[in-house]
């Protein structure tokens, strides 16, 4: 059965599709990662209360809403994990997962962002792709379907990777701070964030400051990364980036080395590691940075040029980094300009951004 609602927010998950806020819905529900859904938010929450919209805008949330969000799982240390359903029908209850609109069910929570909004499922969300016909399909998260065979060509563009020893441990701020730096230096540099769950604040942010181009794995229908999934979409990602011909590409690796999202399978790939030019860590403390560079260093091969995050918050932790495990280390709030500069140097970008800066 097809109807007409009108609906009051759009989840960024779901910015692909170009929806209007009357939508057609159908109570035919395929249960499968992306699948848009409108739903009804059934209480209220004083914190983790609000969505990020298909515009980037933040809105709160409230028992009564109207929301639009997609399917999808979640493992996530800091937020909700859940998972996709087998099936499911108009009122079922179901659980907004992350802030972006991904709907699942809850397995377990964090203490700190309470319970999640238990929302009624109202029907899976309809397109209309036959001109003039009336044959509604199921929208679908993503611009395009993953090439899961895809293959990486950089093209020689320098690449730098962002990892973290875990969530929240200030990667998407490092990212910032490197691509305002290289981008003041008259670097031309392209972004994107390769794992995680969907939501575009990071890559926003990355456009902020300064970053030409950006993409998400959202953008091939992913709402969750995993280890199946994230290395072909790291190199779709790296290879599409590399042919627009930027000085550099940076981009960020969600959640932390260890990890429910992929990270691990794309450091170990022997086709992405040699692509990686550069490697910056993320750390929330001593003990993370020292075990997230030994993972590096042991696990992955990999040698990261500069570690960076709440571990270097002071100069008693930048000392630590520096004398125990002789990385360099900077804080990207504090030492913005002198992180950038750590790693332009650590890339061989130098002489680049000298060349650039002087022309201009």
């Amino acid at each position: 059965m097809m109807k007409t609602i009108v609906v009051d927010k759009i989840g960024s998950v779901s910015q692909a599709c170009g929806l209007s806020h009357e939508l057609r819905v159908s109570t035919d529900i395929p249960c499968e990662e992306g699948v848009v859904l409108a739903v009804e938010v059934l209480n209220n929450k004083s914190t983790y209360n609000t969505l990020e919209l298909a515009s980037g805008r933040m809105a709160k949330v409230g028992k009564g809403d109207v929301v639009v969000g997609a399917l999808g799982h979640r493992q996530a240390l800091f937020g909700y994990s859940g998972h996709i359903p087998e099936k499911l029908a108009a009122g079922d209850v179901i659980q907004m997962l992350n802030i972006g609109g991904v709907l699942g069910i809850c397995d377990s929570i964090n203490p700190q962002r309470g319970q999640p909004f238990d929302c009624r499922v109202l029907g899976v969300v309809l397109q209309f792709p036959f001109l003039g016909e009336r044959i509604g399909v199921p929208a679908r998260a993503g611009l395009r379907r993953l090439d899961q065979s895809a293959k990486i060509d950089t093209r020689g563009v320098p690449v730098v990777a962002l990892a973290g020893t875990c969530m929240e441990a200030g990667k998407t701020a490092a990212a910032c701070a490197m691509i305002s730096r290289m981008r003041h230096r008259g670097l031309v540099v392209d972004a994107f964030k390769a794992t995680g769950v969907s939501l575009r604040r990071d890559i926003l942010a990355m456009e902020d400051s300064g970053a030409r181009r950006t993409s998400i794995f959202t953008d091939f229908g992913v709402v969750t990364t995993t280890e199946k999934n994230g290395p072909a979409l790291t190199r779709t990602m790296l290879t599409e980036m590399a042919a627009g011909k930027p000085d550099v590409i940076v981009f960020e690796l969600g959640d932390g080395i260890l990890g429910a999202y992929g990270v691990e399978a794309i450091l170990s790939a022997q086709d992405i590691s040699p692509c990686l030019t550069g490697l910056v860590l993320s750390a929330n403390d001593p003990v993370g940075a020292w075990g997230g560079v030994k993972l590096l260093r042991e696990r992955f091969g990999i040698e990261p040029c500069v570690v960076t995050g709440p571990a270097t918050d002071n100069a008693v932790g930048v000392r630590i980094i520096r004398e125990q495990m002789g990385v360099a280390a900077f804080n990207a709030m504090t030492d913005a300009a002198a992180l950038g500069d750590c790693v332009i140097e650590a890339v061989g970008l130098s002489a680049a951004a000298q060349a650039r800066t002087i022309s201009e």
